[in-house]
Parts: structure tokens; sequence; C-alpha cells
């Protein structure tokens, strides 16, 4: 189980591309039945890692993927155990070739994390600490679609938003501090862009 647990984000990442080699393309559904088992963590910084990676270039992805997180986040929050998406979300899709680009191109900071974040203060990710980090994260999401209209400024909420996913996944209290650190950080960002545009 430590072992396991010390290769999480390498783990995921790999169950993840081994969904998207069965077929021409990969659902947002499909994506989330191969994680599911593994908890939240996993629900709430997959897309947000997808976002900050070359897909999240393309003109509306950020939007989708800030309201598919939004969804997960409101649940995690309100304290249900089984997820749920709509359908017109769960069928949305992306070319298997572009995910498995996006996990490959994920894998070296899988690694890093999986060697550097795993169950230090623990106590920060218990139940009231990820519900709290969810309405956090809400609120990112809800600032996603203004900035998407400038170039790469949707990156700063999407990387808070993986912060807490990983902290959530790895039971790493130090990556729940950097995840609220990050929400500054990215409230700042957002501000200082559609303040200047």
């Amino acid at each position: 189980m430590a072992n396991r647990d010390q290769h999480a984000v390498e783990s995921i990442l790999d169950e993840l591309k081994g969904t998207a080699k069965e077929g021409d393309r990969i659902s947002v559904g499909e994506s989330v039945e191969a994680l599911g088992h593994r908890g939240y963590g996993p629900l709430l910084f997959v897309p947000a890692l997808i976002e900050i990676s070359p897909i999240g270039g393309i003109p509306g992805v950020p939007t989708i993927l800030a309201l598919i997180i939004l969804l997960f986040a409101v649940q995690i929050a309100w304290g249900r155990d089984h997820m749920w998406l709509p359908g017109f979300l769960e069928r949305r899709s992306v070319s298997t070739d572009r995910m498995k680009g996006a996990v490959d191109k994920s894998r070296p900071v899988g690694r890093w994390l999986d060697r550097w974040f795993h169950g230090r203060l623990p106590r920060l990710t218990g139940k009231p600490a990820r519900r709290i980090a969810a309405c956090v994260v809400i609120l990112l999401c809800l600032s996603v679609p203004p900035l998407e209209l400038i170039p790469f400024a949707s990156t700063a909420p999407m990387a808070a938003i993986a912060a807490f996913g990983l902290a959530i996944t790895l039971r790493d209290g130090l990556l729940m501090m950097l995840g609220f650190a990050l929400t500054v950080v990215a409230a700042g960002v957002g501000l200082g862009m559609l303040g200047g545009s």
C-alpha cells in the first residue's frame, strides 16, 4: 500500500493513458470512471493538469474543464460519496492522441510530485479541510471563464486547483497549504490581468 501511495500520481497517469488506448477518442465519462475509485483528489487535479497542458490552449476547453471541476467541488463540499456529471458533459471527448500527449508531458511532473509529496501534515487533508478546499475550488472555477479571454491567465487558478487535488490524493498537508497560497496568487494575477485588459 505504501509503495502504491508513493507512486500515486504516475499510477493515475498510467490509468488515464490506458483508458485512452481503447478508441479514437476518450470521453469525460470514461476518464471519471477510470479515476473515480481513487477518491476525490484525481477528479480535481487531472482536469486542472489537462488545462495547464497544451490541450488547455484550445478555445473553450478551460471553461469546460472548470465547469467539470466545479460540479465535482460542489459535491465534495456537500459531502457526497459518489460523483455525478450530467450526460452532456460525460459525453464530451478529446482525441486519444491529445490525451496521451498531455499525459506524457505531465509524467515528469508526476514523478517529481510522487518523490517529494506524500503524507506530511495529514491532519490538514482531513474531511473538514477537504470541504473548505472544495469551497475555495468553486470560487477558483468561477474565475476561469473571464480569465480565458486572456492568454494563459486561467493557468493561475488551475494551478491552485491542481495543488488541492494533489493534496487530497497524496494526503499531504504541505500541498494543501500550497493550494491556499496559490489561491492568493491566482486572485492577484486575475485581478491584475482583468484590471489591465
